[in-house]
């Protein structure tokens, strides 16, 4: 007799009776899938259910969808809801699918489906594309759901297809009678071109893991760049005519002034590329040939970071967490733009979020929700600042502060006085490196001995691009550029460096991915009597690494010897 699905269940992954039956009654009340209601309660994992229903059916399983059975063929054919609803999609099968002892045409069908006992949608799928040559396989409902927004994807016009077909003579007031917040920009039926274009330049950048996209004016063209792993590269170059309309459709979506055109402007929106929520932060910025347009591109999908995720060695971790559980004073992370510093201070609040700890922050703007801590957005239109804000949070009995930056000499004043006053302050500040940070912080206004008394440490960062593990090359690099890192021949000839060489995968580039190089200063006895005498930046980082500090520069070279990333990259944002 054939073993029931209950039954492989109930042996393979231990599901007990007490489980089907809080599961059965979900179903009677709410209706529902058992095994879907089994996984959803924790009972089992997806896998396990998929395995269950591998064995029942007969049906094999697929745990990855290769990028090259993803066809966007059966897109003019099928609408994109239809197969998120039901979970299901068509796939091309390849020569290197073909299972053992069968012989199977090239150009076969299979559907990838999560649910086996969903019939008519399938039926329904094999009229919508007329075939009755198929396989069904089984897959993750994550799998499927990213493999159907990349075959719509893919569908898509290109954007120079997009430019070719939009019209001379660009109709900016139907544009914005048009234009209406979408769900999801995949799921956007609109026909405009321009709401076409927009659409690609943004799903294109987030598909590249771009953080920034660049709209560039110029006297007879303008740009469409993006910036990804810290490096811009050309996206699109449109013809000038369409520069005012596809700004005017960006001011649009970030709720702008639109006639404006004389003054920069901030503004922002959400969408909702697939299963991944994306903020767009939007500056625009007066030059001599139109308005120049940063879109800042935040994953709010993107999982929190801890510590460890960052790189950092097993004893830096031990000093940042003794060091953030300290009662008071203030610790400052420094590093230009883009370095991550916000993602650090995340992840440092995280370790110490406990019920017994009251956090509130203050940010421009709030990146992440973290559950259980108090944000506070900034707002220069209602004159929130941060110095305004950090007032009135030490009114609020906080053991933890975060200020998002210090700017001026109010919000710097406060952050002193809170930290001397039993608070434990998290700010940012923009300087080169860690000892530079008490320069800057006399610069703004800040008496050297509050300083020594406040300060417990800086942590100066930047981010490295990560070597693309598919096509990273050993190779023996010259004398030269050894001795500019400090590694002597011998020490080079027993480990392995590795270059950059570029492939698909990581778009030949040659690098996927960044991760942390990072300096802490430390401030001890020594340092705080040297910070009244003098606030020289030379002479204070001279002291730190007579304590034994480790530079940016040599964290990289560290890098570069667990052969992750290349000499040319720590060259590039570190200097010795």
């Amino acid at each position: 007799m054939r073993t029931s699905l209950t039954q492989i269940l109930r042996d393979s992954f231990g599901v007990s009776e007490k489980d089907f039956a809080e599961a059965q009654k979900i179903k009677n009340e709410k209706g529902g899938n058992i095994g879907q209601i089994l996984v959803e309660k924790k009972f089992i994992t997806e896998t396990q259910l998929l395995v269950a229903l591998s064995f029942y059916y007969d049906i094999p399983i697929w745990p990855k969808i290769p990028m090259e059975n993803i066809s966007s063929e059966f897109t003019p054919n099928i609408p994109i809801q239809f197969l998120k609803k039901y979970i299901m999609i068509p796939l091309k099968r390849h020569a290197g699918d073909k299972a053992k002892g069968k012989e199977e045409k090239i150009n076969e069908y299979v559907i990838a489906i999560n649910d086996p006992t969903c019939f008519q949608p399938l039926d329904d799928i094999l009229r919508f594309l007329n075939i009755d040559d198929f396989h069904v396989i089984l897959s993750k409902k994550s799998e499927i759901l990213s493999s159907i927004n990349i075959a719509y994807d893919l569908g898509r016009d290109s954007a120079e297809q997009l430019v070719q077909d939009m019209e001379v003579e660009e109709n900016v007031s139907g544009i914005i009678s048009e234009i209406e917040d979408t769900a999801d920009l995949l799921d956007d039926t609109s026909d405009a071109p321009i709401i076409k274009l927009v659409n690609h330049v943004i799903s294109q950048s987030v598909k590249e893991r771009a953080s920034d996209i660049h709209i560039e004016p110029y006297q007879n063209g303008f740009k469409v760049r993006y910036r990804v792993d810290g490096i811009l590269y050309d996206l699109l170059t449109p013809p000038k005519w369409i520069q005012s309309a596809l700004i005017s459709r960006i001011k649009v979506m970030s709720k702008l002034n639109i006639a404006e055109k004389r003054l920069p402007q901030d503004g922002r929106f959400d969408v909702k590329i697939g299963d991944q929520g994306i903020d767009v932060r939007v500056s625009t910025l007066p030059t001599s040939f139109g308005e120049r347009v940063v879109m800042r591109l935040l994953n709010k999908s993107g999982k929190l970071f801890k510590l460890s995720d960052f790189g950092l060695s097993p004893e830096k971790i031990n000093l940042i967490e003794t060091l953030i559980k300290s009662p008071n004073g203030i610790i400052l992370v420094t590093g230009p733009t883009g370095s991550g510093k916000t993602t650090t201070l995340y992840a440092m609040l995280t370790t110490i979020n406990t019920p017994d700890i009251n956090i509130i922050t203050i940010e421009d703007p709030v990146e992440y929700q973290i559950p259980g801590i108090s944000q506070i957005q900034v707002n220069s239109k209602i004159e929130l600042t941060f110095a305004r804000g950090l007032r009135s949070i030490v009114r609020q009995d906080p053991d933890v502060i975060l200020v998002g930056e210090i700017r001026d000499q109010e919000t710097a004043e406060i952050a002193v006085q809170s930290a001397l006053t039993g608070h434990l302050v998290f700010s940012t500040l923009h300087t080169n490196d860690s000892a530079s940070a008490i320069t800057r912080l006399v610069d703004i206004g800040i008496e050297p001995f509050l300083i020594s008394s406040s300060l417990i440490a800086v942590l100066a960062q930047r981010l490295i691009r990560l070597l693309c593990p598919d096509c990273k090359a050993a190779y023996i690099p010259d004398k030269i550029a050894l001795e500019v890192l400090g590694i002597t021949s011998e020490v080079a000839e027993n480990i392995n460096i590795y270059n950059a060489k570029g492939c698909q995968k990581c778009f030949n580039t040659g690098y996927r991915g960044r991760r942390g190089v990072f300096e802490i200063l430390l401030m001890d006895n020594n340092l705080k009597s040297l910070i009244l005498k003098t606030f020289d930046s030379n002479q204070i980082k001279q002291e730190a690494l007579n304590q034994n500090m480790i530079t940016l520069h040599q964290d990289g070279i560290q890098k570069i010897l667990e052969g992750i990333t290349t000499i040319e990259e720590v060259l590039r944002v570190t200097h010795r």
